[in-house]
């Protein structure tokens, strides 16, 4: 029999939460290792190269020199790539501040802020005028939109005219947020593999990034207890969408 189902409903209550700040203490401990002790090694691997080019690039054939540039290039790549999960990390254990937020103020501050960087674009918004306060952490909610209207912007970058609309729908309890968009889209089947990290379905040749967005927006999500869902076609655009309580 467990122990923790015989204990008083407030012992079981403090003894779970004991728990979970053991298992952050050790997600937390991970998190450096990721930061400190794999960073050495990363460094010394391109400076290494790095020193190689510079003392004997005029003795090396153009195919060793590629070499050497591709061995750099993967290690900066490699840090990229940790800072992605660190910033994972962080969200799966940074403590969550819910309270009352304004869904609409911090939607078209994040719509301004990457308007203000894509006006060579022809880009033309749709953004509900409407969307409710809901219960969340500003922190999160903010970082959630910045990935999915990020991956809108991103993944429209084809078409003459890239199209974005964000609607706002009351359910039992909830908000429901759906970010639409006219991009490039993808496999149906292969949806829900883009919520794990790293997972890409486009080439870096086509689109930049690292495949992180959509599993740091699940994680934030999860955290404040919505979800988010994903649906899309082959060249028929994406569509996004965000349950936060209200």
């Amino acid at each position: 029999m467990d122990d923790t189902a015989a204990q008083p409903f407030p012992q079981r209550i403090a003894q779970l939460e004991a728990e979970l700040a053991a298992a952050r203490r050790a997600m937390q401990d991970f998190t450096y290792t990721v930061s400190h002790d794999l960073r050495a090694p990363l460094r010394h691997i391109a400076a290494y190269a790095q020193l190689v080019q510079e003392d004997a690039g005029p003795q090396l054939s153009a195919e060793v020199q590629g070499f050497l540039g591709t061995i750099t290039d993967s290690a900066r790549h490699m840090g990229t790539m940790l800072d992605a999960l660190l910033e994972l990390s962080r969200v799966g254990t940074v403590a969550v501040q819910l309270g009352p937020v304004a869904l609409q103020e911090v939607l078209q501050g994040v719509v301004d802020g990457m308007g203000a960087q894509q006006a060579q674009r022809e880009v033309r918004w749709r953004i509900a005028p409407d969307a409710p306060v809901v219960q969340a952490d500003a922190a999160l909610l903010r970082l959630a939109l910045e990935q999915v209207l990020g991956n809108a912007l991103k993944f429209t970058r084809g078409r003459a005219l890239a199209e974005i609309a964000v609607s706002a729908e009351l359910l039992d309890g909830a908000v429901r947020l759906t970010v639409q968009d006219n991009g490039a889209g993808f496999n149906p089947e292969q949806a829900e593999k883009l919520f794990q990290p790293f997972v890409r379905l486009h080439s870096t040749r086509q689109f930049e990034g690292l495949g992180m967005g959509l599993a740091l927006t699940r994680k934030a999500l999860q955290r404040m207890g919505g979800n988010v869902a994903i649906s899309a076609g082959v060249d028929a655009g994406c569509c996004v969408t965000l349950t936060l309580p209200i």
